[in-house]
């Protein structure tokens, strides 16, 4: 139940706070003064979508409170409950509407966010209003009330759920299916790419290697000669530096116990000997390595060739033997990713088939329900309409199916690979949506003789008016919220119709806390808290107030503005203090 209402730099709102109670609680006042207002922000307390735009002119940012008594076997205090929240201490709904968008949501002082609002309050509250009405003219919404009497959102969100999957995993069947040959057709082209590369078994590193070797070979004979050369005068030929090193060491040797300095120089000149022999040594090694044969020069050129090939037609001019070795890995990887794709399909042929069976025997099992509860909804929804003066009034709901191409009478579920078709999914012939099978209509026929027609075709303001709450009569025996918010209600109406409706809503506040917006006297006789809402004028600003009309005179005066407007005569006062001390 909503207890309490806060409500600060809203629109043309400066500070109000209303105290509601149980029952019937009625608001009224002149048009344009605000009432509208205090209903979008209940509608923004219980999650609707906040706009910069309603802060009020002058003002940074707008604020909205509001305590909830909460019931401890509701599933808002479940919620709560999971959240870390204590529903025992009420539920309080902190807003923040500001100018630079930045707004906030508060949970009981703990900062929250929108998804969690939405969630605790499902079912804290339903507001009714010209939105509503109008809403009621969209087919679209028609099966969202049938659902919501028969109780079957469970089901429908199961259905929901499966289609979710089913859909797009049959899209992709169908995909699969239709790019199969392209895909072997490309793994084909791949795996000679892969054969090429994996055939020119190239080594990490072996271009770098090649090209010294290349460079080598080029050069080999002057490399040769040079070697040769650098042989014979080291080691070879009379006079070489050994030789001449041996000379100098033996005269070295020779003063070497008359000079240490000598004897060192011997020392160091042995060294230096044996190093020119391994060096001598070393040269003849690497001169026998020599290949002079230029078969041998034109195979590692050919060799490069490739592989420089290689390199440019994968990994582009430029490309680095890493980069072709990656190409090589991206080709086996994308044909591993896809080698597989006739199991893949079957495997998921597998889950579509089950999640098939599921979708459709859920769907077929949803429709008789509907069904079922249509026949009982248009029964209840006539009976509440009697009530509000449309004696005569037939109401009826049709519940109808899109047939699919194929009109096959097989239950299963059947998967369409065509992709132009809005919908995939068919069951008995009938096109399955996420909502089920079945499309809703309301229809009515508000006088004898006529055949039922959809309400946008006949519907006028006032028998909108009177449908809107003769459903919500009806919906209120399920439905779980503590409080249910009309306004507009009145749309269109008004003499012993008006009083017809004030009884409607009497009577459902003996099991909801009602809150109601009207213009008819006839009908804010019957509340049982009264707040007269006006605007005044203060500081050349317009603000909106809100008065409790706390003693029977306060009412009986407003019932007779409402009644006779500004001149209000005797006969009008004493009008409205019949209706304020009998208003049954």
């Amino acid at each position: 139940m909503l207890s309490e209402l806060a409500i600060k730099n809203f629109a043309i709102i400066d500070d109000i706070r209303i105290s509601f109670s149980e029952g019937l609680c009625v608001l009224t006042g002149e048009t344009g003064a605000g009432k509208s207002i205090i209903i979008e922000a209940v509608n923004l307390l219980l999650g609707g979508r906040a706009s910069s735009d309603l802060v009020r002119n002058g003002e940074e940012s707008a604020e909205l409170e509001a305590f909830f008594v909460i019931d401890p076997d509701s599933s808002a205090a479940r919620i709560m409950h999971q959240n870390d929240l204590d529903p025992s201490e009420g539920l309080i709904i902190r807003r923040i509407i500001a100018l630079n968008g930045r707004h906030k949501i508060f949970i009981n002082s703990r900062q929250s966010t929108i998804q969690l609002l939405k969630l605790v309050t499902e079912n804290l509250a339903s507001i009714s209003s010209q939105h509503a009405h109008q809403g009621l003219l969209n087919e679209e919404n028609h099966l969202d009330i049938l659902d919501s009497f028969a109780g079957t959102w469970p089901e429908r969100r199961d259905i929901h759920s499966l289609y979710s999957e089913l859909l797009p995993l049959s899209k992709e069947i169908g995909r699969l299916k239709a790019n199969i040959d392209k895909i072997v057709e490309e793994n084909e082209f791949l795996r000679f790419q892969i054969d090429e590369i994996e055939k020119a078994d190239i080594k990490q590193g072996e271009d770098e290697s090649l090209e010294i070797e290349r460079s080598r070979l080029n050069n080999g004979s002057q490399i040769y000669e040079s070697i040769q050369s650098g042989i014979d005068e080291i080691y070879s030929k009379d006079g070489s530096i050994l030789e001449k090193l041996g000379l100098i060491k033996a005269d070295f040797d020779k003063f070497a116990q008359m000079d240490n300095s000598l004897a060192r120089g011997a020392e160091i000149l042995s060294k230096t000997m044996l190093e020119l022999e391994d060096l001598a040594d070393e040269l003849r090694r690497v001169s026998d390595t020599i290949d002079l044969d230029p078969d041998i020069l034109e195979q590692t050129q050919a060799r490069l060739d490739l592989i420089q090939k290689l390199k440019r037609k994968y990994s582009g001019t430029g490309g680095t033997l890493e980069d072709l070795f990656r190409c090589y890995q991206k080709f086996k990887d994308k044909i591993s990713s896809t080698e597989n794709i006739a199991k893949d399909i079957e495997q998921m042929e597998v889950r579509a088939n089950l999640l098939s069976e599921q979708l459709g025997q859920k769907a077929l099992s949803l429709s008789e329900t509907r069904k079922r509860a249509a026949t009982e909804l248009a029964q209840l929804a006539e009976d509440e309409l009697k009530e509000l003066e449309m004696e005569n009034t037939r109401f009826k709901i049709t519940l109808n199916q899109t047939k699919a191409l194929d009109k096959s009478s097989d239950p299963q579920i059947e998967l369409f690979p065509d992709l132009t078709m809005s919908h995939l999914l068919t069951v008995n012939g009938m096109k399955i949506y996420a909502t089920g099978v079945d499309k809703a209509s309301f229809l009515m026929a508000p006088n004898p003789g006529e055949p039922p027609k959809p309400l946008s075709r006949i519907a006028s303001g006032g028998e909108l008016s009177r449908v809107v709450l003769a459903l919500k009569a009806v919906l209120s025996e399920n439905e779980s919220q503590g409080t249910l918010v009309f306004d507009e209600v009145d749309s269109g109406i008004g003499g012993r119709t008006s009083d017809k409706v004030g009884i409607k809503l009497k009577l459902l506040s003996q099991k909801h806390q009602i809150i109601c917006i009207t213009h008819l006297a006839q009908i804010a006789k019957y509340g049982a808290v009264h707040y007269k809402i006006e605007k005044k004028v203060v500081n050349n600003r317009t603000a909106t107030a809100i008065i409790y009309l706390a003693s029977p005179e306060d009412r009986i005066k407003e019932l007779a503005r409402m009644m006779g407007g500004t001149n209000i005569s005797q006969a009008t006062l004493d009008h409205a203090a019949e209706m304020v001390n009998s208003p049954s």
